[in-house]
């Protein structure tokens, strides 16, 4: 999703902040052989569903209007195509998956009359492709016909055999006289690398002439040129440079993301901390894939996009004001900040508040597509949530993901969205205290998937595929369903363990000892954590000092 321009005091100014994360694993970088790739859509007030598109057949000369994903305003019209596939959240039925970061770059780029915006995109091209190569190609031929009207963004496009990298930028507003109306640039990540992006362009140079594995469009350079963005040989050509060079906030805010998920499963990535610092001019870029050490489980991908930086030097400082007593790994936001003149930033992890949906797609080619691709989704930030499993051959929702009546100012106990936010709201501040509990449950509902997913997958193959759909779309249902009734339940006991500040013992079961008149336990009094106690008693200097 949308992000701050490259300019960081463009940055500074714009209030709603967009930003998201994708990781990607190659199918040999897999532990099981699968494709997987992550996202996080991250927008502060946004409220938003487990998507859903049924597959139809359409008339030659049928219409569909398009609505800007991020706004809702109307854009245009477009051709229909005569058949369109199931989708459900950011995979269809061939277990295509698509998910994005914005990374914004040359402002000028940007053109205002173009009528398919990045979100529209996404889910148009879901409905349309078989594979994600195919993806590409009805990506980048609509917005050829009928224009782009966002900024610079990069996409992962993924199948159950390969996993793509994209990105793509408008030619400016005056398409009636150039006839240019986008650049792209699109490379497939190698089967035994993993990737990632966090809107900063990615892409720098590509061989030309490796026509299986990198695709561009016709002026990738000539475009470049034309503007005096470029000057070299062709084969010096680097997209990022000419069209979004990177610069602190690309790099500290941005690429720093991308890196902790290298850094996670890859030693050697702090030779890359000069560039992922922000302030060296000069240092060293650091790649757009890795061979990790070890092959990736989609449980190692969800833990990464739990991730803030921990055992990094930028880790965020739980014993830091920012934080608050129960050293929280979150910032209040916005990013930036001004005081007494001066400009300030806050870190800014993969795991962040404002996330309003998260994913890890499973994408497996040796299962039956009705089952191969399991879409792991969660209403809110990943680290505060359980991913429950979503069948791509799903045709219908679970009403926790879609709850009727609930929108973005609208709570309602039926949603997910909500209940999970009610969650995360009550623990963000006191984390320390409180976040042990919601992440015992989670783990708890995350394992209990995985232990059911082999005997589930199994029963699912030995029928036919309508038998086997429906019986993998009520599986979803009821466990995320199931999902939604516990953390309901995590709600109420929060407030009840945690209640005035203090915190009531349970059992190894969560159930809440009781005296022996009948009355709850003796609440414990923690207090505060020692290095706040220190510089309280610091600060205050003999204040709060008992007399001897």
């Amino acid at each position: 999703m949308k992000r701050f321009f490259t300019s960081m005091a463009v940055c500074t100014i714009v209030a709603s902040a967009f930003a998201c994360t994708n990781f990607i694993v190659g199918k040999k970088a897999s532990t099981d052989g699968s494709v997987i790739c992550s996202y996080n859509a991250d927008s502060y007030g946004a409220y938003m569903p487990l998507y859903h598109y049924p597959a139809a057949k359409h008339q030659k000369g049928d219409k569909r209007k398009v609505y800007e994903w991020d706004t809702n305003k109307y854009l245009g019209e477009i051709d229909e195509a005569l058949e369109t596939y199931n989708v459900v959240g950011n995979i269809n039925e061939w277990q295509v998956t698509i998910g994005e970061t914005t990374y914004g770059g040359r402002e000028e780029m940007a053109d205002s009359t173009g009528i398919i915006d990045y979100g529209s995109l996404i889910y148009i091209a879901l409905q349309r492709s078989k594979s994600a190569r195919e993806a590409i190609q009805v990506m980048t031929s609509l917005v050829e016909q009928y224009g782009y009207c966002s900024e610079g963004e990069t996409f992962t496009i993924c199948d159950p055999n390969e996993a793509w990298i994209m990105e793509m930028q408008g030619c400016g507003p005056n398409r009636s006289v150039s006839k240019e109306r986008t650049v792209w640039v699109a490379m497939r990540v190698p089967d035994d690398c993993i990737c990632a992006h966090a809107n900063q362009s990615r892409i720098g140079k590509f061989d030309m002439k490796d026509k299986q594995n990198v695709l561009y469009s016709k002026n990738v350079i000539k475009f470049a040129r034309k503007k005096g963005w470029f000057t070299g040989r062709d084969e010096e050509f680097s997209w990022k440079k000419a069209y979004a060079a990177p610069d602190f906030s690309g790099r500290r805010i941005c690429d720093a993301r991308a890196w902790s998920f290298f850094n996670m499963y890859k030693k050697g990535m702090d030779r890359y901390i000069p560039w992922i610092m922000g302030i060296d001019k000069d240092a060293e870029d650091f790649p757009l894939w890795v061979v990790p050490d070890k092959k990736l489980s989609v449980q190692d991908v969800m833990t990464a996009m739990r991730n803030h930086f921990e055992g990094t030097p930028l880790e965020i400082d739980s014993t830091d004001i920012g934080g608050g007593i129960w050293q929280m790994p979150y910032r209040v936001t916005p990013l930036y900040f001004k005081l007494d003149g001066k400009k300030y930033f806050n870190e800014r992890p993969v795991s962040t508040q404002q996330t309003a949906f998260s994913f890890v797609s499973q994408m497996r080619s040796w299962l039956p597509r009705e089952m191969g691709g399991c879409f792991w989704f969660g209403n809110d930030d990943g680290n505060m949530v359980a991913y429950v499993p979503i069948y791509c051959s799903m045709t219908r929702r679970p009403e926790c993901f879609n709850a009727p009546g609930a929108d973005d100012i609208t709570f309602s106990d039926k949603s997910a969205f909500w209940v999970c936010n009610w969650v995360s709201n009550m623990v963000y501040p006191r984390y320390s205290a409180m976040f042990p509990d919601l992440k015992q449950v989670r783990d708890s509902l995350e394992k209990s998937y995985f232990a059911q997913q082999p005997e589930v997958e199994n029963k699912a193959k030995a029928m036919q595929p309508a038998e086997m759909q429906k019986f993998l779309n009520d599986y979803s249902i009821e466990q995320a369903q199931a999902m939604l009734a516990r953390w309901k339940q995590l709600a109420t006991f929060l407030i009840v363990r945690h209640n005035d500040m203090a915190r009531r013992p349970v059992d190894a079961q969560g159930r809440f000892y009781r005296n022996k008149h009948g009355l709850g336990a003796t609440v414990e009094r923690p207090g505060m954590p020692q290095p706040f106690a220190r510089k309280l008693v610091k600060e205050a200097g003999g204040r709060y000092a008992v007399p001897e």
